[in-house]
């Protein structure tokens, strides 16, 4: 479960044997978690997020999207 960064109490992550999937992010703090597709960047699950904190949230995940991109295909190369 590979952590790609820390930012504002969020972590970003993947789940290591999902790379049959569409490229995604994991996020967790504290007892909340989400996840949202990278391209295009859209909500696919949340579990006790506010909606405030889901638009942070994805104004993270654009902002870091070349990023975490880059980081899903390094990652699942073997995989794809």
């Amino acid at each position: 479960m590979p952590t790609i960064f820390k930012y504002m109490g969020y972590r970003f992550f993947f789940f290591s044997l999902e790379g049959y999937e569409p490229p995604h992010i994991h996020i967790e703090k504290g007892e909340k978690y989400a996840k949202f597709w990278l391209n295009p960047v859209s909500l696919a699950r949340n579990r006790g997020f506010k909606s405030f904190e889901l638009k942070e949230i994805m104004v993270i995940i654009e902002d870091n999207s070349v990023k975490l991109i880059e980081e899903w295909n390094e990652y699942f190369k073997d995989s794809i």
